[in-house]
């Protein structure tokens, strides 16, 4: 892996962690409920890109 890629991975990580905090705020307490949805696909969308980047 190169210098980029690692990098990417390490802000992939940070994004995924705070997206579940966020996600389970929502469930908690869910203002909006479209706001749910969102963040789990958000939340695929992350899981799925940082699995690519891991596999390369």
């Amino acid at each position: 892996m190169d210098k980029k890629t690692k990098k990417r991975i390490d802000v992939l990580q940070q994004k995924i962690t705070k997206l579940q905090r966020l996600l389970t705020a929502e469930k908690e307490q869910p203002d909006d409920p479209a706001e749910i949805p969102r963040i789990e696909a958000e939340l695929a969308k992350a899981h799925a890109e940082m699995s690519s980047l891991k596999s390369d």
